[in-house]
């Protein structure tokens, strides 16, 4: 049985997503981008050798099972800050390298927004960012512990059945001009 001439074209039996979006639009996927550059860098990285493994992942048992203990919420942020201290000097090279990166030849000297120089110093940021969320986090805990905000008085009006939190309606000035 003869195969519609259409179907060659919508055939995406076997792709993911990257690829039916690169072909639509006839652009390299990022697997042949990343493959590419891993082939022309053959050279750099025999002259270069850089460790193949990851960074050994910290082990976070001794904080979880603090957490797990934790019943109050100084308790808690004295076990956040804790990990965050341990924390912070990783991602601190981290930000560093990525401004490196962003810096590499002076590329980022006016980089135009979404240029790899911006978003690697975007990146850079946000990964010390982390540090600063997570701690206003423990601050906003805290202060609803230690400093709650007041709660609201009732109005004097309510008593004669004005909406509490509400302005006084406008005077009335007669009847609105017409469009």
């Amino acid at each position: 049985m003869p195969r519609d001439p259409d179907f060659e074209l919508y055939d995406n039996v076997g792709r993911d997503a990257d690829q039916i979006h690169a072909a639509r639009y006839n652009l390299a996927t990022r697997g042949d981008l990343k493959r590419w550059a891993r082939r022309d860098a053959q050279p750099f990285r025999a002259a270069h050798p850089l460790p193949d493994q990851p960074w050994p992942a910290p082990d976070l048992t001794p904080y979880l099972d603090a957490l797990a203990a934790a019943r109050t919420p100084a308790e808690i942020d004295a076990v956040t800050d804790h990990v965050l201290d341990a924390a912070e000097p990783a991602l601190r090279a981290l930000s560093d390298y990525l401004v490196a990166a962003a810096r590499w030849k002076q590329e980022n000297r006016d980089a135009a927004k979404g240029s790899p120089s911006r978003l690697l110093m975007t990146a850079a940021s946000r990964a010390l960012s982390v540090l600063a969320l997570a701690d206003e986090a423990g601050l906003n805990r805290l202060r609803a512990a230690y400093d709650p905000a007041p709660a609201p008085t009732a109005p004097a009006d309510a008593s004669r059945g004005a909406t509490a939190g509400l302005p006084p309606a406008p005077p009335s000035t007669g009847p609105a001009p017409r469009r």
